[in-house]
């Protein structure tokens, strides 16, 4: 099976945002929670986990110490997808990041990601 990252894998408008924030709180580690709406999803593959990302400016100020984040939950997700149940995940950083380097960061998150992801699959 290709462990591939489609469009179909991606929340893409505002709405679909909206109802994962406002729906229940899956998880919650150090730097992220973890989102989904109360209802079924209504994406165009109902039988299969979406991702959406919330990462603020006011929480990781410089535009690489996001990008490096996002590449970091996109891959762990990619590679987890077919584990997961079928509904969307919204992950949102909730504190700033500390001042490590980017390969200190990236193996954090990295951590964090996998430790939420496997509360996300119960």
């Amino acid at each position: 099976m290709r462990a591939t990252f489609p469009a179909a894998a991606r929340l893409h408008r505002p709405s679909e945002y909206m109802s994962a924030l406002k729906g229940k709180r899956l998880a919650r580690g150090a730097l992220f929670v973890v989102t989904t709406p109360r209802d079924a999803p209504a994406g165009p593959d109902p039988a299969r986990a979406r991702l959406g990302l919330v990462i603020a400016k006011r929480y990781a100020a410089k535009s690489v110490t996001r990008n490096a984040i996002k590449r970091v939950i996109r891959e762990a997700f990619r590679q987890k997808r077919h584990e997961l149940p079928a509904r969307d995940l919204v992950f949102r950083l909730h504190s700033k990041v500390g001042p490590f380097t980017l390969t200190e960061l990236k193996i954090l998150v990295r951590s964090e990601i996998d430790a939420l992801l496997n509360r996300a699959m119960q």
